[in-house]
This record gives C-alpha cells, sequence and structure tokens, in this order.
C-alpha cells in the first residue's frame, strides 16, 4: 500500500519513528508529510531514512505538479501520529492551511490519528467535540492512553504505542479495524484491587494497579461504547468519556456492580477482589505494645462477586471474569481457568500468570480467554491497551452474534 503518515509538532514526535519503520518493514511504500513544527522534534534525515523516501512539509513545494493535492490522491491509508489537538481541531473544522491538511482533504482513504496531548488538552470541551466529529466523519483513533506524558504530568493523553498504532492502521486498512463495533452498547468495568481494613491505617489488600481495567473501559470507550468504570484504588488516573464510581471495600464493589450490572449489555469485572476480610476492624491503630511480638488476625470470606452476579439473570447480557493465577505452566493456567469458569458460571474468563515481577502493575500482559465451555477463544500478549483491544473484539461479536 502508498500510506501517508503526518507528523505534528508534539513531544510524541520521535515515536512516529518506529510507526514509520513498522509499516516500512510490513512491505508498505510510505510517504512522511511532516508539518514544520515537528521538525523541530525530529529531523527530516532521520524520517527519510527510515520511510526510503523524501519528506514532504511545504504546501508550495512542486506546485507545477499539485503536490498538495497528489499525495493525498495517491493515499490508500493515511496515519498522523502524532496527532496535537491543534491538528485534531484542524481536522475537524476542514482547515487546510499547511500540506498535511490539504493532504487529508485530497484523499478518499481511510483515516487513522493517533491523539497525543496533556491531559487538561485532551479533557477540553473543545477537544472532545472536535473527536466527536472526526469520529462521526468515519476517522478513526488510537488511544490516547493513560500513561506518564512530559515533565512530571502522568494521565490520560499519551500517544498510544507504534506497534499498536501500526497494527490498527493496518486492521482499518484492510477493513477489520475494530471501528465502532460497541456503539449503543452500555459496558460495565470493574477495576483496581479493593482493600480491607485492619484499622483506620492498615489495609489487607493487592498489588493490582487498575491498569488493565482502565485500558478496557478505554478501549470500550473507543468502539463506541457508553462505559461505566467502578474503580478501587487504582493507582493510574481514570480514563475521559466514562462514568466513575468510587469503592473501597469488597462489599462495597459487590453492591455497586450488583446495582450497575443489570443495565448494562456488558460486565468485566478485571478488579483485583481481597478474597477475606478481618473479623472485626479496631477503631484505633493497633499498638505494638498491646499485641506483643505476635499479632494474630482472624479473617472471615468475602462474599464470591463474580459467582454472584453470574447467577443473576442475565437475558442478553455477558459477564466476564478474570482470574490472575500464580501457575506455573500454562496448560495448568487453563485447567485452573476451566475449573474456575465451571464454578463461577460466567460467559468467559480472562486468565493471566501473575508473579512477583509478572501481571500486577506492568505495562504488559498475557492472556487467554475461555469461553463457557472452557474452550480457548483468545490468546493475546503485548501492551495492556493492545490486549485490551483483542479482548474486547472477542465480546463485541458474541455481543452482535458476528462469527
Amino acid at each position: 500500500m502508498n500510506i501517508v503518515v503526518g507528523i505534528t509538532g508534539g513531544i510524541a514526535a520521535y515515536k512516529a519513528v518506529n510507526v514509520i519503520r513498522g509499516l516500512v518493514l510490513a512491505g508498505h511504500d510510505v510517504h512522511v508529510v511532516a508539518t514544520e513544527a515537528a521538525l523541530r522534534f525530529v529531523g527530516r534525515p532521520t524520517l527519510e531514512a527510515i520511510s526510503r523516501n523524501t519528506v514532504n512539509t511545504d504546501l508550495y513545494e512542486a506546485v507545477a505538479e499539485v503536490r498538495h493535492v497528489a499525495i493525498g490522491q495517491a493515499a490508500d491509508l493515511i496515519v498522523i501520529a502524532p496527532a496535537t489537538a491543534n491538528t485534531i481541531a484542524k481536522l475537524a473544522n476542514g482547515l487546510a492551511d499547511d500540506l498535511l491538511g490539504n493532504t487529508v482533504l485530497a484523499s478518499t482513504a481511510p483515516v487513522v490519528i493517533a491523539p497525543a496531548m496533556h491531559t487538561e488538552m485532551w479533557q477540553n470541551a473543545a477537544t472532545a467535540a472536535n473527536v466527536e466529529t472526526l469520529r462521526s466523519r468515519g476517522i478513526h483513533l488510537v488511544g490516547p492512553v493513560t500513561g506518564q506524558l512530559t515533565g512530571k504530568d502522568a494521565g490520560v493523553g499519551r500517544m498510544a504505542e507504534p506497534d499498536d498504532i501500526v497494527a490498527e492502521a493496518l486492521a482499518v486498512a484492510s477493513g477489520s479495524g475494530r471501528g465502532r463495533d460497541l456503539e449503543g452498547r452500555r459496558v460495565l468495568v470493574t477495576a483496581g484491587g479493593t482493600r480491607e481494613p485492619l484499622d483506620p491505617v492498615r489495609f489487607i489488600g493487592n498489588r493490582s494497579s487498575g491498569r488493565q481495567g482502565v485500558a478496557l473501559a478505554e478501549a470500550a470507550r473507543d468502539r463506541g461504547a457508553s462505559v461505566t468504570l467502578i474503580a478501587a484504588h487504582l493507582e493510574v488516573p481514570t480514563p475521559t468519556g466514562v462514568t466513575v464510581l468510587r469503592v473501597e471495600t469488597t462489599a462495597e464493589l459487590l453492591a455497586a456492580t450488583s446495582a450497575e450490572a443489570p443495565g448494562h449489555d456488558l460486565t468485566i469485572m478485571a478488579a483485583a477482589v481481597a478474597d477475606y476480610r478481618p473479623v472485626g476492624v479496631a477503631d484505633g491503630k493497633i499498638k505494638k505494645a498491646a499485641t506483643g511480638e505476635r499479632l494474630t488476625l482472624e479473617l472471615v470470606q468475602n462474599p464470591d462477586i463474580l459467582a454472584t452476579i453470574s447467577a443473576e439473570s442475565r437475558a442478553g447480557r455477558l459477564i466476564v471474569g478474570f482470574a490472575a493465577e500464580t501457575a506455573s505452566s500454562p496448560e495448568e493456567l487453563v485447567e485452573l481457568g476451566r475449573a474456575k469458569i465451571a464454578r463461577k458460571g460466567c460467559d468467559y474468563l480472562v486468565l493471566n500468570t501473575v508473579g512477583w515481577t509478572t501481571g500486577f502493575a506492568t505495562a504488559d500482559n498475557s492472556v487467554t480467554v475461555l469461553d463457557a465451555s472452557g474452550d480457548i477463544v483468545l490468546e493475546a500478549s503485548g501492551s495492556k491497551t493492545s490486549v485490551a483491544d483483542d479482548i474486547l473484539g472477542v465480546f463485541a461479536a458474541a455481543l452482535t452474534g458476528a462469527p
């Protein structure tokens, strides 16, 4: 394919080099259209070396060849990464004051953009309106995702990873991109880890950061769903464009999920639940002087949220559970999963292996998805953003009855 990669003036422009590289290695002819601001962040020689083609920047170059129109006319796919708030605004309003704007207007090819900006800019009402305008016109968005931004800032607005952008862009070009396959659907996601207090200071909990659950909420939102996120002690910022309900304990998570699930087409229970809670909670801080060298805790099992929600009447609704296991092999993981889905009664179960350095609080994940019969319907690995998209592809197809 003839692919145009537009690069605009944001710090994430350096990551566009790997987007170009990925498309070139996939066998495509890549032509870079960079704004003047983009070249302040990444040099023309680098872009030309990676793309293997001359970089185009000037609206008034090769006027006799009508290049400002010809580039767009020849494109089979346009990818803009990063797409700044300014670029998104110009695209939404059909402005063509530079070569990139002209290229997009002159093209009938699919357009994929990867937004990148600070959280406040992404959350601004003007940006939100511009994004909805672009989506309504069939432009595909990849991200933004939640993570580290420039300086000390962190939040939603980070550009999606290059591999994810390349994969989605090529999928869109082939007609198999995710699109808006959850348009009109309501999706409920639980994320994070519940905590059970011992006293006003201490608690029993787990190491879940909520990153995978947040990625699922973001991906469902980008697919057109109306999303509610039940958040338990997230260590990552909550995404924009979703309804957020905050809970502390397993009992609160159960109450919130029971109340919300009946109104949603798809419930994804990605939160890590504290399976036990103390029989009693101290009113004041437990003092070492009062307990001596040993402290004995009496714990009682918490309610099984997944089994409870799965047992409720749910015609036309899907319930998805997550199971984090310390399995020693993929075969053991699947066997544990098959036993668990039989006990829980949910429609799907997402399995992943966790340990001291895997699963929890990491940027990547590797999952196996089982259906109610215990059959493997998906194996996916990569960034938690890409894994979320792969997982949602299975559930979107199930909701629509697609093969």
